[in-house]
């Protein structure tokens, strides 16, 4: 172990983050870690963003990590500091985003007699974050800090939250930084070749195969976007993603089916439930993607390739499963594949059956009249910025579906949103975080008017560090998801959905320094991008769209893929007798 002169814990925390290559932390101050701020005053290393709540800076350090693939930071003081982080730090676990939450905590003497600002921030994170920490003993603090970076950044990511009392912070150590990390913290990044070598035989064999992809292959630092490419040029097979996955195969791909899942495409669902080797890389085949489990792809084979040991057989029975980071397995698939000189299955009939499903058009609009469609000024926006390729963050709800379906990502690490925990409020703070991390980056947050408000202070922060974030906001006047589920369930009868009182988007704007436009009808929907594009600094656009549009293609909730709604109008099983036409 290393050890230098003594120095405050602060002083050695702030060593250890700059060892580790840490360049922005987002935070907000407070009394039990007033020592850490003084530190970070005393360096010019390592940026600060003040954000204006701490749910946000989780978030900003969320879309930092996703959009640059290094770890986010986060520092917060205690108490209310902590529990407000407490709904960032849980979305960053279920979308295993590598983020370390630093918290500021009472003296160690005061713990446990209700001081104030004191709260057990351990055991409040305990089931929200990959690990966590209560840090006593000044000596170990450098440590504990590399510790949780190693933590949080390998294997399958996640948040890791370290709990450091303000004496603690103020104490005088020896920078000591032990060698060799947590002995009980083992991965297994190569899968078993017994195993990759069954899932190149089942490959070369199959005659309806699909890839379906996730968050994992975007997650793995091994190029594992890349190697999918590869996999899908030598197998031929069509490929489909989770909302989490999208942009890690690239959607001008003639072998591309789109989403899968609830809002999903036809085709994409319909692959799945018709094939007969379904390769799972990097995905948890959660409720939103499988529908009605006991009708999920019912006569396929199922190969899953996961880093996390606990995924594979949770939902879904996997005939061979493959514990691994994904990058190493498919660059083992690979090699094995061409060493045996395997070429793909001719696959005609298989894509002609999914060449019948593409035309239903299932994510087909007609744009009528001036009142916009939301899908059309979505595919108005990617026009308009393809080129530029850009970070899209969004909010949750409508909006977020339908730029999923309507947005086409090239490439990883352009797509932001929200999946496992469904956070209204993560798209302004989490653009906010990808613009600090790519300063020359177009970032656009795709947002709902509802969800907006719910993070809306942090357009103060995009000024404070002229940041030139856009946000562009579908604006139904209602909370579309919650409206749209209250007319298909609950007979039309819209409890609390209507966004009653919404402030004026443009004075807000302006009041926050920010420049606003309102588009009201479809003759000003291009200008409008246009000038959004066009200014050189932050933009609110207020987009005016139909009030009752509903996302469709939808899987109903505890439905069969086979069940699928493409219409407002679709009655229930008819598309088990035009599925059961095609097979």
């Amino acid at each position: 172990m290393a050890v230098n002169e003594e120095k405050t814990g602060a002083e050695n925390l702030i060593q250890a983050l700059t060892e580790l290559g840490v360049d922005t932390v987002f935070g907000y101050p407070g009394g039990a870690v007033l020592p850490i701020y003084d530190a970070l005053f005393r360096q010019s290393v390592i940026k600060h963003v003040l954000v204006r709540h701490e749910q946000a800076a989780v978030h900003a350090a969320e879309g930092y990590a996703r959009s640059t693939g290094k770890p986010g930071v986060v520092l917060v003081t205690s108490g209310p500091g902590a529990t407000n982080a407490v709904t960032g730090i849980t979305d960053a676990l279920l979308d295993s985003i590598p983020v370390v939450v630093l918290t500021g905590q009472v003296a160690t003497h005061l713990i446990g007699s209700d001081a104030f600002q004191e709260c057990d921030t351990v055991g409040i994170t305990r089931h929200c974050s990959k690990h966590n920490y209560l840090v006593k003993d000044p000596e170990r603090l450098a440590d504990i800090i590399h510790e949780a970076f190693h933590i949080a950044t390998s294997g399958r990511p996640g948040p890791v939250v370290i709990d450091i009392p303000k004496d603690v912070q103020v104490a005088r150590a020896g920078y000591r930084k032990r060698s060799a990390l947590h002995n009980g913290y083992k991965l297994q990044l190569k899968g078993e070749l017994k195993d990759i070598e069954a899932a190149v035989e089942m490959l070369a064999k199959a005659q309806r195969p699909i890839l379906y992809t996730g968050g994992g292959v975007i997650n793995s630092g091994n190029g594992a976007s890349q190697l999918l490419r590869e996999l899908a040029r030598v197998t031929g097979a069509p490929v489909t993603s989770t909302l989490m996955g999208l942009g890690a195969f690239p959607a001008a791909s003639p072998q591309w089916l789109g989403m899968l899942g609830m809002h999903g495409t036809y085709e994409a669902n319909m692959a799945m439930n018709e094939c007969d080797l379904m390769v799972c890389i990097g995905a948890r085949f959660d409720d939103r993607v499988t529908g009605r489990l006991d009708a999920f792809s019912p006569n396929s084979k199922k190969i899953h390739i996961d880093i996390d040991r606990s995924s594979i057989n949770k939902n879904v029975k996997a005939d061979l499963g493959i514990v691994g980071d994904v990058g190493h397995v498919l660059e083992d698939i690979l090699k094995i594949w061409k060493s045996r000189a395997h070429t793909a299955v001719d696959q005609t009939a298989w894509f002609a059956k999914i060449d019948a499903w593409r035309e239903k058009d299932s994510l087909g609009f007609k744009q009528t009249g001036k009142e916009i469609l939301p899908q059309h000024a979505i595919w108005r926006l990617y026009e308009a910025t393809k080129a530029k390729s850009p970070i899209i963050t969004t909010e949750v709800g409508q909006h977020q579906m339908w730029a999923a379906q309507h947005f086409h990502f090239q490439s990883p690490r352009k797509w932001l949103t929200s999946g496992g925990l469904g956070t209204m409020g993560y798209g302004l703070p989490a653009a906010i975080g990808a613009q600090m991390g790519n300063p020359k980056a177009l970032v656009i947050d795709i947002a709902g008017e509802a969800s907006i408000l719910m993070n809306i202070q942090e357009m103060s922060t995009a000024v404070q560090y002229r940041l030139p974030v856009k946000v562009f906001v579908l604006n139904n006047e209602y909370m579309g998801m919650v409206r749209q589920w209250q007319e298909l369930t609950y007979e039309s009868r819209y409890s609390e959905s209507y966004s009653e009182a919404l402030p004026d988007f443009v004075k807000l704007a302006e009041a926050y320094g920010w420049k606003g436009i309102r588009i009201d009808d479809v003759d000003q929907l291009d200008a409008g991008i246009a000038e959004m594009l066009a200014y050189d600094g932050p933009v609110f656009v207020d987009c005016r769209v139909a009030k009752l549009e509903n996302c469709f293609p939808m899987i109903p909730s505890g439905a069969a893929h086979t069940e699928m709604m493409l219409n407002a109008s679709q009655v229930k099983g008819e598309l088990d007798e035009d599925a059961q036409a095609l097979v």
